[in-house]
């Protein structure tokens, strides 16, 4: 980015892998179809420190007594009546299912890349939030200079960020979670910096303070912050998704998995 701003624009890392392995979780909980599933925003890195944030999901086609037009959706927050669920047993086996998964890391990369492409050229569904990790120009707080995953839409072969979107505010705690890893991994690769500190919990650091051995927080963290955000989202009560196609042909664009 430094060396090259010209092109910045056009050099992103695509989130939608990490967004598909969020709706196949969601999808089981709900048993249906990830498809129906629209508007899950990742925020962070897509390899890293990183939080899925639910407020703005909605969720299409859904059988219950409440039914609709094509057009009908649902806040899953509403459908999901077991916040505990979301709070821990969700974060926890997304965490799983990326550490697990990487098997499959090839055919995920593949489709998340063409999907993104396809939309780049051609625009993404009218309405629908794409999360896209993108060179931070200080939007919705986060530090100038790196790559953060946030929401946008792609029209006219561009994508634009979409700062316009109401109540998703991040707190201090998890921002500085997300970013701190990435902005020592831009030092490290500009040698800014020698070596790179992985961040650390005030919990850790306590545990490492009084000599305790230091388990796997980065769970517990992440099922904190989920907490963070879901308490307070007040519980209130299906438009039909456009289908995705695979198009070919796609050149001239820098992306990353």
């Amino acid at each position: 980015m430094r060396y090259a701003p010209r092109i910045a624009h056009n050099i992103i890392a695509v989130a939608l892998g990490v967004e598909g392995e969020a709706k196949a979780i969601l999808a089981r909980k709900l048993k249906t179809a990830p498809s129906y599933i629209k508007d899950v925003i990742i925020w962070g890195s897509i390899s890293g420190n990183n939080y899925v944030d639910l407020r703005k999901t909605r969720v299409y086609r859904y059988e219950s007594a409440i039914w609709g037009p094509l057009h009908y959706s649902r806040p899953l927050l509403n459908l999901i009546f077991d916040s505990e669920w979301v709070k821990r047993e969700f974060v926890a086996t997304l965490k799983n299912l990326t550490a697990t998964g990487r098997q499959f890391g090839g055919i995920l990369a593949a489709h998340s890349i063409a999907t993104t492409l396809k939309y780049w050229y051609h625009g993404s569904p009218p309405g629908e939030i794409v999360s896209l990790g993108i060179l931070s120009e200080g939007q919705f707080g986060i530090p100038k200079g790196i790559d953060f995953s946030m929401p946008v839409k792609f029209e006219n072969g561009t994508w634009v960020v979409l700062t316009d979107l109401k109540d998703i505010e991040i707190s201090e705690q998890i921002m500085t979670r997300m970013t701190s890893d990435l902005i020592q991994e831009k030092l490290v690769a500009l040698g800014d910096k020698i070596h790179f500190q992985p961040y650390q919990s005030e919990t850790e650091l306590r545990k490492k303070d009084n000599s305790l051995p230091i388990t796997d927080d980065s769970q517990e963290e992440q099922i904190s912050d989920a907490a963070d955000f879901l308490n307070g989202i007040p519980q209130t009560t299906f438009e039909k998704p456009q289908s995705l196609e695979f198009l070919n042909g796609f050149e001239g664009k820098t992306v990353e998995s």
